[in-house]
């Protein structure tokens, strides 16, 4: 099968962000491994960090303004999605948790989900399974069994 589509979310602050260079990864090494197996893929990023301003508009308004549609849009209709949060405090961040809130209740429910994360710290990892697995759980998203975490030594 061709034609497929992939959905990248990054939530990294900075520019450039470490996040978003493990999301481009991520992203890299899914799309070879897809083009290996003859399926064809497009990929949609997402950087969180421009749609700051929306999402809070979001949250109180109750729906998202046509500059944060195409934000939430690619994510809602494709195929697959890769993740990426920076961790603070001992959790995903801010950003990323608001973007999925403003997310349709069904909008991930079945999607085939990546999960990464950045940190400081290589004991930030946990964050994955106690933070970010329930998030996605919770949205009814199938995560795939291994998730990509990288502290700033890596």
């Amino acid at each position: 099968m061709s034609g497929r589509r992939l959905a990248v979310v990054t939530a990294g602050l900075s520019v450039p962000s470490s996040t978003r260079l493990l999301a481009d990864r991520l992203a890299a090494a899914t799309t070879d491994a897809l083009d290996r197996h003859g399926q064809a893929t497009a990929v949609q990023v997402v950087e969180l960090r421009e749609y700051a301003r929306d999402l809070a508009d979001n949250l109180l308004t109750g729906f998202p303004n046509g500059r944060l549609r195409g934000a939430v849009d690619p994510v809602m209709t494709a195929d697959a999605l890769i993740a990426v949060t920076p961790v603070f405090s001992a959790s995903y961040g801010g950003l990323f948790k608001t973007f999925f809130d403003v997310l349709d209740e069904d909008a991930l429910a079945g999607m085939p989900v990546l999960m990464g994360a950045t940190g400081g710290t290589a004991r930030h990892s946990l964050v994955l399974d106690h933070a970010v697995r329930p998030l996605f759980a919770y949205l009814r998203a199938v995560t795939v069994p291994t998730a990509v975490f990288a502290a700033a030594e890596d």
